[in-house]
């Protein structure tokens, strides 16, 4: 049953980040009350294999819809194969002032400069732990904005080591352009830097634990033909298990009609998918099937994810999909791939 269309107009009246969390508190009270089957897409057995891990299905929840994971079993029960929580960062931190969220209807985007905004991971560990899920959960990690550019190494590999058991996969969040200088993580010796530390403490923790937790990281689309094929040799020369392509935008050339056009932050959804499918092409020319690939970025229909797994990805995500077409969006993509 798509009761979506009837529940969009009341919820695109209040303000976005309002209705956010309206959305998700509603999901969750329809989950504990066993209603979660009025908005469950169909069948979604779709069983694939990425990372060593085993996945139900090649759709995830992106990462930003739930960030300190309070919502993992409401979203779970929607039919997604995986579920991506956080950004988390190791210290609680308030996030950006707001307003920090704005729709843009007509071009179906999203504009959001949230900062970050979580209750830091330690009660993020202590959702992951009460929840009831078992299927593939990523906790996506970040620095702290307080944390100078210098020091970003160290908040990542706290994240690391806390999110190393109770993650599936665990994913560098260097993408955001919402946390100031964040994205300068992606270049240079910087990259290099933090890729080389990152995969000698998960080889250190998989000696430790007897255990190996993927590594996946999260880049932007707004990176040069150049820019691609130097992080796509350096994920392979650290050996990094996956790559998500691609994050949220800063251009605006898709919207600049739009009154929000100039508001600052990350643009995602319909605006999105042209470049972000460009990032996805040129890391498949690069890797050669050497390491996957999950797409995320405009996907809204079933023929948007088709044309991310034709570009090269493995696994795909959507968050703002979901935002404008609802939970059918889930159903529609498992038919299309």
């Amino acid at each position: 049953m798509n009761l979506y269309p009837l529940l969009r107009p009341l919820l695109f009246s209040l303000d976005p980040e309002t209705a956010h969390n309206v959305t998700l508190k509603s999901l969750k009270l329809a989950e504990q009350t066993g209603l979660s089957g009025l908005v469950k897409a169909g069948s979604t057995e779709k069983p694939v294999s990425v990372m060593g891990l085993d996945f139900k299905n090649p759709l995830g929840l992106a990462a930003g819809l739930d960030k300190n994971g309070d919502y993992i079993d409401a979203l779970a029960a929607l039919g997604f194969g995986f579920i991506e929580i956080g950004t988390v960062t190791p210290r609680p931190q308030p996030g950006n002032p707001k307003p920090r969220l704005f729709r843009l209807p007509e071009h179906q985007a999203i504009i959001n400069r949230m900062g970050f905004n979580n209750y830091g991971i330690d009660h993020l560990l202590q959702q992951v732990q009460s929840s009831s899920y078992r299927g593939v959960l990523g906790i996506n990690i970040g620095k702290n904005a307080a944390t100078p550019i210098e020091n970003a190494t160290d908040d990542y590999l706290i994240g690391l080591r806390k999110s190393y058991l109770p993650a599936s996969y665990i994913t560098i969040n260097i993408s955001s352009p919402n946390t100031k200088n964040l994205r300068q993580l992606q270049q240079g010796d910087d990259i290099r830097y933090l890729l080389e530390a990152v995969k000698q403490e998960q080889i250190k923790l998989q000696a430790e634990h007897g255990k190996y937790t993927p590594i996946a990281v999260k880049i932007a689309p707004d990176l040069s033909d150049k820019e691609i094929r130097h992080i796509a040799e350096l994920l392979l020369e650290f050996g990094i298990d996956g790559v998500i392509a691609t994050n949220t935008t800063i251009a605006r050339d898709k919207v600049q009609d739009h009154p929000y056009a100039n508001e600052a932050g990350g643009l995602s959804g319909a605006p999105v998918r042209e470049s972000s499918t460009h990032v996805v092409k040129g890391l498949a020319e690069e890797l050669n099937g050497k390491l996957p690939i999950i797409a995320a970025g405009g996907i809204l229909s079933g023929k948007d994810a088709l044309e991310k797994i034709q570009a090269g990805a493995s696994l795909v995500q959507i968050y703002s999909g979901l935002i404008y077409q609802g939970p059918k969006l889930i159903e529609d993509i498992l038919n299309a791939i």
